[in-house]
Order: C-alpha cells, then sequence, then structure tokens
C-alpha cells in the first residue's frame, strides 16, 4: 500500500482489481464457449461422439499440475467442472432423468455430475428411470447403486438385469441426513418419513431420540419432504436442498449413525464413452449349472492379472437357485487384456452382458 493511501483508499484499489478480474473471467468464459460449440460443429461433421472423457481428465491433470496446491483444490475442481460441462452441454443440452421430486439426494447427484446446465426430469421411480432411458425418453439417468453403510441397492441391481442401457459414468456423493419438519420443534413430530436407505442409516439416531414415533417409508427422501411441508405431524429425513426447496425447518443435522456415509451413483445411458485413460467396466453374467462355475469364472479373471474391484449376486427372478452376478473390474472394454478376457468369459458362462466401461470416479470425488 502506498503511503499517502488511507486504507479505504486501498480498499477501492482492490476491489477495482477485483472487478477487472472477474470482467477478464466472463470475457474468457464467453470466448470458451464460443470454442466449444465450434467443436461441437467440427465433431458433428465427422460424426463423432459429443463427450471425450479422456480429454477432459487431461484438463483435469494439467490444471492440478499448473495449480500446485496454491487455490484449494476441490473447489477449484469443482469450478472447472462446472464450466466444462456447461461448454459441453452447449453443444447439446441433455435431460436427465433421477429419482423424485425435487430434492432428493439422486438430484443432488444429478447436480453433481452436470452441474447446473443439463434439463433434470423427476422421475417417480428406479424402473421409470431405466425405461425411459431404454426408450430414448430421456438422453441419461443417474441412479444410485450402493452405499457405505447399507449396501447394494437391489432395486437398481435388478433394472440391470430388465433393461438393456450402458452404464456411462459414476460419481460419489456423501450422505448427510437431516431432520426437518415444518415447525423446527421435536415435539410436534408423530411420524417419521423417508426413502428405506436413510431410515435404515438413522435407525439407531432415531431409536435413542424418537423412540415412540413410529416411521414409515415412503418412495424417496424428497417425496418424504414435500409430505412433511403438508402434514406438520410429519418429519422427514431429508438432503440441505430439501429444506430449502420445501421450506422446512431443522430438527437435527447430521442424524446418521456413521461418519463417512458415501452412496455411489451410476449414469445410465444408451452407450458408454470412450477411453479415459483410468476406467472401469461393469458386467452382468449367469453361470453355467455345475461344480465350481463361479470358482472358474474367478480364475479367468485373476489369470488374467485383472483387478476385481466388486461382486454382487442377485437371485434370477422366478428361478429358484440361480444367480445372476454383478462384477466390476478395473480397466475399459478397449483394452486388450479385457477385451480377451470377456471373450472368454463369453464362452464359458450361460449369460454374459458388457453393461459399460467408463471413468472411474477420482478419489477425492466425494
Amino acid at each position: 500500500m502506498n503511503q499517502n493511501d488511507t486504507p479505504n483508499a486501498a480498499l477501492l484499489k482492490v476491489r477495482e482489481r477485483i472487478d477487472a478480474i472477474d470482467d477478464q473471467f466472463l470475457s474468457l468464459l464467453k470466448e470458451r464457449l464460443l470454442c466449444a460449440k465450434e467443436i461441437g460443429r467440427l465433431k458433428s461433421q465427422e460424426n463423432r461422439a459429443k463427450w471425450d472423457p479422456l480429454r477432459e481428465r487431461q484438463i483435469f491433470e494439467r490444471l492440478k499440475e499448473m495449480n500446485k496446491g496454491e487455490f484449494p483444490e476441490q473447489p477449484m475442481i469443482s469450478i472447472f467442472r462446472e464450466i466444462i460441462t456447461t461448454c459441453r452441454l452447449s453443444q447439446k443440452t441433455v435431460d436427465v432423468g433421477y429419482l423424485g421430486p425435487e430434492a432428493t439426494f439422486s438430484h443432488l447427484a444429478a447436480v453433481k455430475y452436470f452441474g447446473h446446465s443439463a434439463k433434470f426430469v423427476p422421475m417417480p421411480t428406479f424402473d421409470d428411470i431405466f425405461h425411459d432411458v431404454e426408450h430414448g425418453r430421456v438422453r441419461y439417468g443417474i441412479v444410485p447403486v450402493e452405499n457405505s453403510i447399507e449396501g447394494s441397492v437391489t432395486s437398481t441391481l435388478d433394472s440391470f438385469i430388465k433393461y438393456r442401457v450402458k452404464i456411462c459414468g459414476e460419481i460419489n456423493l456423501p450422505i448427510k441426513h437431516n431432520l426437518v419438519n415444518y415447525s423446527g420443534n421435536v415435539e410436534d413430530i408423530k411420524q417419521v418419513v423417508s426413502y428405506s436407505q436413510p431410515l435404515a442409516q438413522c435407525r439407531e439416531w432415531l431409536r435413542k431420540n424418537l423412540p415412540e414415533v413410529p416411521t414409515q417409508t415412503v418412495f424417496s427422501t424428497g417425496t418424504a419432504a414435500l409430505m412433511a411441508s403438508q402434514d406438520h405431524t410429519l418429519a422427514a429425513v431429508a438432503s440441505d436442498l430439501a429444506i430449502k426447496t420445501y421450506d422446512l425447518q431443522v430438527v437435527a443435522r447430521g442424524i446418521e449413525d456413521y461418519r463417512g456415509n458415501t452412496t455411489r451413483f451410476l449414469l445410465i445411458g444408451d452407450k458408454s464413452p470412450g477411453r479415459s485413460g483410468r476406467d472401469k467396466t461393469s458386467l452382468l453374467l449367469s453361470l453355467l449349472d455345475r461344480p465350481g462355475a463361479l470358482y472358474h469364472t474367478l480364475n479367468i479373471m485373476a489369470d488374467s492379472g485383472l483387478n476385481l474391484t466388486k461382486i454382487e449376486s442377485r437371485p434370477v427372478k422366478g428361478e429358484a437357485g440361480k444367480y445372476m452376478f454383478f462384477i466390476d473390474i478395473t480397466g475399459h472394454i478397449e483394452d486388450p487384456l479385457i477385451e480377451q478376457t470377456c471373450a472368454r468369459l463369453r464362452e464359458t458362462c450361460a449369460s454374459f452382458e458388457w453393461l459399460g466401461s467408463y471413468p472411474q470416479v477420482e478419489e477425492n470425488d466425494a
């Protein structure tokens, strides 16, 4: 600060500099948007996919290297994810189905993945999301597949058996549960409503703090929040967004029984993206009815040196004793090793389906 400057004059100069920087930001953002639209036009001429996950991963890695930790890394990534997604969607606006109504955790996951530039479409059930994606009524859907506390979301796994869609991406969402109602007073609560998994994730808190209050399962946390806004005897276990969306008051924050509660969501669409350089592949298969079938199948992957990150079984509806297996492995279907291993699995399994290959979620994405 110049010795002749008063504190107010020095503050004014800094604010003027900030305004100038903001003007530069806006000008460069508009220029970036024009560049993205031109890329979209060129890709359309060559009939190339609009989304290039490898290019996006390279952008983030370059930015993190340039930043060298000077700007907080996670906020920086969030800012540029919003910018990149907005520019990509300017090439073609997409609609995304999620479990509604507004302010569910699925809604939050969709916004986290796409930013605020997509068209978000609330749907009543996971089955509806899969159905509309399969039939092209929405471009993408976002569905929870597993929670770090309660495990797999079985309705999502069952829908993968029923519908023909491809996994396009994944995202982890930290889950923070709030008990909310119309008044904010615990004395007004006669019943607690929410989706089954949030109620399970808060069962100990509810047992200790509201032992005489019954719970009821509803279709989603958003539905629960909407019900609580209309019936003042109800409280909902819901998200922060639900508080604002439905004008509710907080009775208690952070009522989940375990910290570090995270839900993994999958993005589904009609086709998977190309290689990003750090991918995951999901498979759905059933085994031949013979001794050691599962051991033999796992041996094929072990012999290939593949990293199996998840295996989950689900019963085949109407066929007692028969199961489908969901398997996640590290890598992309275009990788020669995975391509060769999948060819062997097709030959030895009773049924085999490639559910998709997609960019693996970043470690710090939660």
